[in-house]
């Protein structure tokens, strides 16, 4: 019999293709079968010219806020085609909405000056209102995205501008890979975010299946995903605590405690 807590169940990894990888690697060390079915996919905004715009103007910026290491490598992607230098500005203060990425700001060369205590926008907006009064900041985010963070900030009396840095999608592929996959059996779903969920809801309905998943528990990576799972009629069964990729595994192993 294998000594691995978890060693033969399956978990269903919803995460984009590019990011599964961490949370699948601490998955399978446990002896999980990580069943990696994307429901998202990153692809370019609309237009990048509000996000060209600012990056032309970064200097007339006091802040610069990160919301997730897609922007990171986005708002890389456009500086260089751009030839616009994002490292070493010392006029520039830059937060970060979490641990996953300020590492993916700091690997781009860009310091990062401020990490909040929680990894969610209430904890980001609660470290920095102090500091934004009178300041300019540049919101680089995902196309449909809570409003929490710029409300906050201008109610706090900066002036804020947000901009698409990607959209999400739906991969094709996603609804026959939910049927096959739950055909196969799962025993728990883990969910990275609020568009994870939301994506899921939307595949499931595509294939036809019911939701919530009977009988499978639900996984959330902080508060903000498990309120929007409830909003979608699914209790989580367990929540990450702190909200990142470690704290989900851990959650995963409290959900699924080991068989005897």
């Amino acid at each position: 019999m294998s000594q691995l807590p978890l060693a033969g169940r399956r978990v269903l990894v919803t995460r984009a293709a590019h990011q599964a990888g961490k949370l699948s690697d601490g998955l399978r060390a446990l002896g999980v079968e990580p069943v990696e079915v994307p429901v998202l996919e990153i692809c370019p905004p609309a237009s990048f010219d509000p996000l060209d715009t600012a990056l032309r103007q970064i200097d007339s910026y006091n802040w610069l806020i990160l919301t997730s290491a897609n922007v990171v490598r986005v708002l890389r992607e456009r500086a260089a085609v751009l030839g616009v230098a994002l490292t070493q500005r010392a006029s520039l203060q830059v937060a970060a909405v979490g641990s996953a990425t300020a590492k993916a700001a700091i690997d781009a060369g860009i310091k990062v000056d401020f990490i909040p205590e929680s990894y969610v926008a209430e904890s980001l907006v609660e470290g920095l209102l102090g500091k934004v009064a009178g300041q300019r900041i540049l919101l680089a985010r995902a196309a449909v995205a809570r409003d929490v963070i710029p409300d906050a900030m201008r109610a706090a009396g900066a002036e804020v501008d947000v901009v698409d840095a990607y959209q999400n999608a739906i991969p094709e592929a996603a609804p026959e890979q939910l049927r096959r996959a739950l055909a196969q059996g799962i025993d728990a779903a883990t969910f990275t975010s609020s568009s994870s969920a939301t994506h899921l809801a939307e595949a499931i309905g595509k294939a036809g299946l019911p939701w919530p998943l009977p009988g499978i528990p639900a996984i959330s990576i902080g508060p903000i995903t498990s309120q929007t799972l409830r909003e979608l009629g699914w209790e989580p069964a367990a929540e990450a605590n702190p909200s990142d990729i470690p704290g989900l595994i851990a959650a995963v192993v409290k959900a699924l405690p080991k068989e005897s």
